[in-house]
């Protein structure tokens, strides 16, 4: 019951559902925090790919990416990529990149594995807020407690929404072979 009413205080609890966690993740604080950053980190994913997604097929043609030949369906452009001439790296780029970001994620939040008080692979830090690893470029992080916590609830929220949405998506163009952007035309 413990887990419960901590993932109960943390933001995202909406109605008409409020805190809903119909297969008992949240058994206790740790594994509540875990799945809060697995979320979080999906979210923010999806809102990448959502945007992505859109925006690919918008400038379909006309880009300066890839000498504006990914043409198609969103979800054919990762393929398309390794027929164009002089993206030979693109994968490793894309590899290195999603390594330095991850790798900088665990650093700020996750114990060193198999040390501490409680050895393994999945300890947080005590002292680290899911999803905050201290980048901040804009200085967008508000200083009050209420404002932030409001500002989490967004995020969480939208994130929610994005990982629905990004289904969604990709779904669609495997089931119809278009372009999310061509049921519009």
């Amino acid at each position: 019951a413990g887990g419960v009413r901590f993932a109960e205080s943390l933001p995202g609890a909406l109605a008409p559902l409020g805190f809903w966690d119909p297969l008992d993740l949240a058994k206790d604080k740790e594994s509540a925090l875990r799945y809060r950053e697995a979320e979080l980190t999906h979210g923010r994913v999806c809102m990448l790919a959502t945007v992505g997604i859109l925006v690919g097929e918008a400038v379909e043609g006309s880009s300066f990416l890839f000498d504006s030949q990914i043409t198609g369906p969103a979800i054919t452009h990762f393929q398309q990529v390794e027929e164009v001439p002089g993206a030979a790296n693109f994968w490793e780029s894309l590899v290195l990149l999603i390594a330095i970001a991850e790798t900088w994620r665990a650093q700020v939040g996750w114990e060193t594995p198999l040390t501490g008080e409680s050895p393994g692979f999945q300890a947080l830090r005590e002292d680290y807020t899911p999803g905050d690893i201290g980048y901040d470029p804009l200085g967008l992080k508000p200083e009050d407690p209420t404002e932030f916590f409001e500002l989490q609830a967004k995020e969480i929220n939208n994130g929610r929404l994005a990982m629905i949405g990004a289904a969604g998506m990709i779904v669609q163009e495997l089931v119809d072979g278009k372009s999310i952007l061509g049921h519009f035309q």
